[in-house]
């Protein structure tokens, strides 16, 4: 997909014992990303990926079991739980909330969350990430941004976009 002019997406993440961190940088400079308002109050909801949404995808290595995180620019939010690709699915309890960090400025986005992976799994697991994104134009348009798309067509349930490794 081509992406608008100026526009520039990336992801920081880190490990340090059971705390992942990732932090999304969005460059906008020609205001073409629909942003949504924050919420008074963030909430988890669901079909958050409907607009412009960070995610990432959370596996043990060597099981089919993943989480998939969603964090809208809003402050709403939502984490979920698969037995393996695309079964099981229901919402992670582990999780009542999930605070973030947004910063937004002229032609700039960041959204920044860290986890406690002690709450999924072993914190010395070594785990598979897949970094994600949904971004919504003025116009409506939407694509579908990963480190890496596992197919043809952008599925970033399927295991090899789980791009980055953590031990």
């Amino acid at each position: 997909q081509t992406a608008p002019p100026g526009f520039g997406l990336a992801a920081i993440v880190s490990r340090d014992a059971h705390l992942l961190t990732v932090r999304f940088n969005l460059g906008d400079p020609h205001s073409l990303v629909r942003i949504q308002p924050r919420s008074p109050v963030p909430l988890r909801r669901d079909h958050l990926w409907q607009a412009t949404c960070m995610e990432f995808f959370l596996a043990p290595q060597n099981s089919p079991a993943y989480w998939e995180f969603n964090l809208a620019p809003s402050g709403d939010w939502n984490a979920y739980r698969f037995d393996s690709y695309r079964q099981g699915m229901r919402e992670e309890n582990a999780f009542t909330a999930l605070p973030f960090s947004i910063e937004p400025s002229a032609g700039k986005f960041a959204l920044a969350v860290q986890v406690d992976l002690s709450a999924l799994l072993n914190p010395s697991q070594a785990i598979d990430l897949g970094i994600t994104a949904v971004i919504q134009t003025q116009t409506g348009d939407i694509s579908y941004w990963a480190i890496q798309h596992g197919d043809a067509q952008p599925d970033f349930h399927l295991r090899p976009s789980f791009a980055a490794t953590f031990d």
